[in-house]
């Protein structure tokens, strides 16, 4: 049997990876070598350690109860995700192939994972990416306090797995901005509700950054990762006006305000953040 790799690219890199030919051919030989290295050079690894399995199933029971005690059982949860997100601009803007929601619904159950995930990297968020991450390793080291981090740091280190989890996620939330992000969250003008829950985003955030950075043995995000931290450092400065400028956009179109240069304004924020921080939805 022949055996075949598919490879799907966000629409927001393919001019940045193919725009020319250059670019393409390195980019086609970084994906032929990766996939060679994982097919031809790994056959001799050992199984993984049933330690490491049945620390991963309590993480991620732990972070997926967290994640979903939030999102599913937070009241007002879905109201703070529609207003300090542009979720509903994304949605009417037609900048996607298919409806933001598989139902005529509001409900957060019927939503689209690319929309989700779309309109939390536009608030600088980046909610799904690491949300409960914090609360289960909080969780796993009350339950081991003797070895807990030890094991941690040992999945990390021989657990190719383990480790390309958490250089995700180190990623991602290098990318996370919770000063930007408050700024959307302003947009929620119930204050009771707005504390609330940003007040546990907060923490949660701080929480899974302090986590991360005591597994991988980094003081910073990023560290083992300089030339991303450069990439990221060289792009911000341009992304965050965009921010900025989309919020009070945000806030024109949300007044009632349908100029058509309001419209369009919030068009080319939503492409030019997408475009500029490579991990859209």
């Amino acid at each position: 049997m022949q055996e075949a790799i598919r490879i799907t690219e966000q629409g927001e890199i393919i001019a940045s990876k193919y725009s020319n030919p250059e670019l393409g051919r390195r980019n086609l030989e970084i994906l032929a070598a990766a996939t060679l290295e994982a097919t031809l050079l790994q056959l001799d690894t050992a199984a993984t350690p049933s330690q490491y399995l049945s620390a991963i199933d309590y993480l991620s029971a732990e972070a997926y109860r967290a994640y979903r005690c939030l999102v599913y059982e937070t009241e007002g949860f879905d109201r703070f995700f529609r207003k300090s997100t542009a979720i509903g601009e994304i949605a009417n803007l037609n900048i996607g192939s298919r409806p933001s929601s598989r139902t005529a619904s509001e409900r957060i159950e019927d939503l689209r994972a690319i929309p989700w995930v779309f309109s939390w990297s536009q608030c600088r968020l980046m909610l799904p990416a690491w949300y409960g991450f914090g609360s289960a390793v909080d969780a796993w080291l009350a339950n081991r306090p003797d070895d807990g981090m030890a094991v941690l740091r040992a999945m990390y280190r021989d657990w190719p797995f383990f480790r390309m989890l958490l250089s995700n996620m180190d990623m991602v939330l290098a990318k996370s901005d919770l000063a930007i992000a408050s700024r959307y969250a302003e947009l929620v003008a119930d204050h009771g509700l707005r504390e609330r829950i940003f007040s546990r985003l907060r923490a949660e955030w701080h929480s899974a950054v302090s986590a991360l950075l005591a597994i991988m043995e980094q003081n910073s995000l990023l560290e083992s990762n300089p030339l991303l931290a450069r990439s990221i450092r060289d792009r911000f400065p341009y992304l965050d006006p965009l921010n900025h400028m989309q919020i009070e956009l945000l806030k024109r179109y949300r007044a009632g305000d349908r100029d058509e240069a309001v419209v369009t304004g919030i068009h080319l924020t939503i492409n030019g953040l997408a475009a500029g921080l490579r991990n859209s939805g």
